[in-house]
């Protein structure tokens, strides 16, 4: 469904990522774990057409989207939860979610009852506005916007950022949902231990390089991986 070959991205003069070459099956949960700094962020934000490559090749359903804008990125069925959420505080959750569909020329009603349908929370605070919410409630809010777009692919920026064990625990069950119903996630994570445990396929990015590949279960078994990301 989606792949990237040799694609490398500079920040001035330094080199964010380097040379990585990875795909995404159509269906399936995708990881990249690493330290901070590691170019995970960056990888995501090439990819939504906010930064351009230095060279390389990015590919979506047979197409070749390198360095293609935001806006075609998502009309073509990509999307990004960024991370923070980056959420408009000063609008309310209904229209947050409309935002979110600003490419769409259809009706939405029914994308904003599956969105409530997935977060009731936000069904209960639809009028509220974003800004108020707690920061659980806000990265809700974060996922479902992206889901208005009706992506392909969900790309998501550390989404268990700043929020409690139990908020993340639905977080990553609202994941598997979202898969579960014909969207691809490509993930990037600081939890990898959840992170590992949802994905059906995982990298291990340092330094701008990928250094390690293979089934999340397969990860979390690796002696290196445990002592390096799992505390362990």
């Amino acid at each position: 469904m989606f792949e990237i070959k040799g694609l490398s991205v500079n920040y001035g003069g330094i080199e964010a990522v380097r040379d990585i070459s990875f795909s995404v099956e159509e269906g399936s949960i995708v990881t990249l774990i690493g330290a901070n700094g590691a170019g995970k962020s960056t990888t995501l934000r090439t990819i939504a057409g906010l930064v351009k490559p230095r060279s390389g090749k990015i590919t979506f359903m047979g197409e070749d989207i390198t360095g293609k804008d935001p806006a075609f990125i998502v009309g073509k069925g990509i999307t990004l939860v960024p991370e923070g959420r980056r959420i408009f505080p000063d609008l309310t959750v209904y229209e947050n979610l409309r935002i979110g569909a600003y490419l769409r020329k259809d009706r939405i009603d029914d994308d904003i009852e599956w969105v409530f349908s997935l977060f009731p929370r936000l069904r209960e605070r639809s009028w509220q506005y974003g800004g108020t919410l707690s920061g659980g409630e806000q990265q809700m809010l974060a996922v479902g916007r992206a889901l208005m777009s009706r992506p392909k692919l969900m790309m998501m920026d550390e989404p268990s950022l700043g929020l409690a064990p139990l908020v993340v625990r639905d977080i990553f069950s609202i994941i598997r949902t979202i898969r579960d119903k014909g969207v691809t996630i490509l993930l990037v994570e600081q939890n990898a231990n959840m992170a590992l445990q949802t994905a059906d396929m995982a990298y291990v990015m340092e330094t701008g390089s990928i250094t390690l590949s293979g089934k999340g279960r397969d990860l979390i078994a690796d002696d290196s991986v445990r002592k390096a990301y799992l505390g362990k």
